[in-house]
């Protein structure tokens, strides 16, 4: 218990917000509020550092965040570092508890048998609150709007404007993802991939007619300009919300959504999603 003080009164000295791209992240209100949140969450929870994750997570001094490439949430820079709008959100939180954060690639299919197997703390990719994962993750707070986007070559976008022109596409889509959930709805052939990036090449490429991925990501990564100008997306399939999942029963989401409410407040989140242009998505 002595250790766990020491840490936590380690983690409200020295709490600062991560920079979000060129965007400066930090504030005093959101500073001192999370952390204040920090301190109570740990203090609600249990004295026994077994049945506290946030506690084990202190303990060890690292917060394991499992995630794929996806730009513009969880991507590498030209140096290898992990950037993105939940990428820095989270190496944020990570210092607000007063510990590093380490990134680990997982496959999504997965996330729930690593995430028990504690070989992540967390999933933070920009992850649907879909039932399974509310089941199964004791999740933060939705933070972000999203939708399952159809992705077409532009020039024949003009023929997919509606689900029932879709029925003769064979669909490229992230395996476990929510894309595949909503083409599996739809009863349209598909191809599982291992992440949305490939699902892209994949039509890029011409081996699959489509693909459906976030609109987020959709947003950042087809059309003029990007990597991707020869693709577009046309009709949305759903309407979701993102939000972060730990263990079931962990306390670390109580304490995330008082991070995200602190940085809600001073503005710091609105930076971050600025400087990765889905500033339109967030939830206030």
């Amino acid at each position: 218990m002595k250790k766990l003080l020491v840490m936590t009164m380690t983690a409200v000295m020295f709490f600062s917000m991560t920079a979000c791209g060129s965007a400066e992240t930090s504030g005093n209100a959101a500073s001192e509020n999370a952390a204040a949140s920090t301190q109570s969450a740990v203090a609600a929870g249990s004295t026994d550092s077994e049945d506290s994750d946030m506690a084990y997570v202190q303990d060890k001094g690292t917060l394991v965040v499992g995630i794929t490439d996806f730009e513009p949430m969880d991507y590498q820079n030209e140096s290898g570092e992990w950037i993105g709008f939940d990428a820095d959100m989270a190496r944020g939180f990570a210092e607000s508890i007063g510990v590093e954060v380490e990134f680990v690639e997982i496959d999504w299919d997965n996330k729930i048998m690593e995430l028990n197997g504690k070989t992540i703390d967390c999933v933070w990719n920009g992850m649907t609150l879909t039932d399974e994962v509310l089941s199964s993750m004791e999740c933060s707070d939705a933070y972000c709007n999203n939708a399952q986007v159809v992705i077409v070559p532009a020039d024949v976008a003009d023929m997919y404007q509606d689900t029932d022109s879709l029925s003769g596409l064979n669909f490229a889509v992230e395996s476990g993802s929510a894309g595949e959930a909503q083409v599996s709805a739809l009863a349209l052939s598909y191809t599982p991939v291992q992440t949305q990036a490939d699902a892209l090449m994949e039509v890029a490429a011409g081996t699959s007619d489509a693909a459906v991925i976030d609109s987020l990501m959709a947003a950042a990564m087809v059309g003029e300009g990007t990597g991707y100008a020869d693709l577009t997306y046309t009709i949305g399939l759903n309407s979701e919300e993102y939000g972060v999942g730990f263990r079931k029963g962990s306390d670390l989401a109580a304490a995330l959504n008082d991070y995200f409410a602190a940085s809600i407040a001073d503005g710091s989140m609105m930076s971050c999603a600025e400087a990765y242009g889905v500033q339109a998505a967030i939830i206030q």
